[in-house]
């Protein structure tokens, strides 16, 4: 059966023309499912997991529905996206613009970190769309800087991680501010029974829209589970494991800012091309730092939860989860910014002693499958100093001292370096191949 296009779901042709140049031809299924009941008006509670495209799934209806009958009012914004952090917002109003080149549509942030004034300048003249965090939106409607009477369409997006964050009372207290004749949609990862309170008080018969499996993790997926008995240990570890070259782009997850900010530094020390991101840094430096990554200018990032979810960047082909996350919705988030778009993944837990009980939690969801790394893993020498690739045409090798490396990374014949041809490279190392 032949996969519908975008002409096919109900979009204008216009904004079809727009993604086809963007350079999508059919619609990911969730966006198949959720696209034609916006349309229509419907209210929707959608569940799927991340990476399956549903930011498009409610910006390009979201654009046709406002094209029409455009009427703008001072500090009166017609639709308004609520996102967990800066990050998500600043990437969604992108995405915003890019889709509605083809339109006079317009969009203004309100988020932490960056200064208001040219986003309150915008509000002034009236725009069509508002995406902002649930703080500084709320900051603005009791300063009486916006008012959100006119709001006909809401997106509440990644509505499972504001659970986590502690925003549901934020979100309350924005839902009271908006007309009762609007159109609803919510968007979670996974539904948890209070995001589906929230649904049952806010929303009006909502489309229940269920595209895999509550808190799946992708098949493409290769997940190891690494024991060790100290931090240190935990660090030793890492660098080994981030010295092959088929390890192109990693994401470095921490539990807490301040490992975050020790590994990262550690990393440095050993001349690893690495950054460091998390919630307590200024919204430039974060900025910055998340477009190197982009660029390739460093190819490991240390991060806190502030990017487990939504941040496009393609190509990581690997995750380190330096701790066990306290949440296991939060392991399926950190591991799914990998083995995406139908590309091969890899993602290693490192856990202590204590961590058997978040462990097991991890190991009920569906899609769970830690494979154990050998003991003898975790002998690896914490002073070895991190060589990067060679270019083409340096006569230096990459290579690593065998006697050393854990079993699953050893060389399997006489070949020089750390591996021999590549087909004898161990399967969960392997460099993805191009999609």
């Amino acid at each position: 059966m032949t996969s519908p296009s975008f002409y096919d779901i109900g979009l204008t042709d216009a904004t079809a023309s727009r993604v086809k140049e963007l350079g999508y031809e059919n619609p990911t299924p969730i966006q198949q499912k959720v696209i034609p009941p916006i349309l229509m008006q419907r209210d929707i509670l959608a569940c799927a997991e991340t990476g399956t495209g549903k930011s498009a799934a409610f910006l390009l209806p979201m654009i046709d529905i406002l094209a029409h009958a455009r009427r703008l009012r001072i500090r009166m914004p017609r639709a308004l996206i609520v996102e967990t952090t800066r990050e998500l917002a600043l990437q969604l109003e992108e995405n915003f613009i890019a889709y509605a080149e083809h339109l006079e549509l317009t969009s203004a942030l309100l988020i932490g970190g960056v200064g208001a004034s040219k986003q309150e300048q915008k509000l002034d003249r009236g725009i069509d769309v508002l995406i902002a965090t649930p703080g500084r939106l709320l900051d603005h409607i009791a300063n009486g800087k916006i008012m959100l009477n006119d709001v006909s369409m809401f997106v509440v997006d990644e509505a499972d991680r504001m659970l986590d964050m502690g925003f549901i009372p934020d979100m309350r207290q924005i839902f009271s501010f908006l007309p009762k004749n609007r159109q609803t949609l919510l968007f979670s990862a996974t539904m948890p029974p209070d995001i589906q309170q929230l649904a049952d008080d806010f929303m009006i018969n909502p489309k229940k829209i269920f595209v895999t499996p509550q808190s799946s993790i992708s098949a493409n997926i290769q997940q190891e589970l690494v024991h060790v008995s100290s931090f240190s240990e935990k660090i030793s570890t890492l660098v080994q494991l981030l010295n092959p070259e088929h390890v192109t782009r990693a994401l470095i997850f921490c539990n807490r800012k301040r490992d975050v900010d020790k590994i990262g530094k550690e990393l440095q020390n050993r001349k690893i091309p690495a950054g460091i991101l998390h919630g307590d840094m200024s919204q430039h430096i974060r900025l910055e730092c998340m477009q190197k990554f982009r660029d390739g200018l460093i190819r490991f990032l240390v991060c806190s939860d502030v990017v487990a979810r939504g941040i496009d960047v393609s190509d990581i082909s690997h995750i380190f989860n330096i701790d066990v996350p306290e949440h296991p919705e939060d392991y399926v988030h950190r591991i799914g910014r990998t083995g995406r778009a139908g590309k091969n993944g890899h993602a290693f837990t490192f856990a202590l002693p204590d961590d058997k009980l978040l462990i097991e939690k991890i190991q009920e969801l569906p899609g769970a499958k830690l494979n154990t790394a050998p003991p003898s893993a975790h002998n690896l020498p914490s002073n070895k100093k991190h060589t990067l690739p060679h270019k083409k045409n340096s006569q230096k090798k990459h290579t690593r001292d065998d006697n050393n490396a854990p079993p699953f990374i050893k060389k399997v014949d006489n070949h020089k370096g750390a591996f021999g041809k590549s087909d004898q490279v161990p399967d969960f190392l392997k460099k993805t191949p191009p999609s």
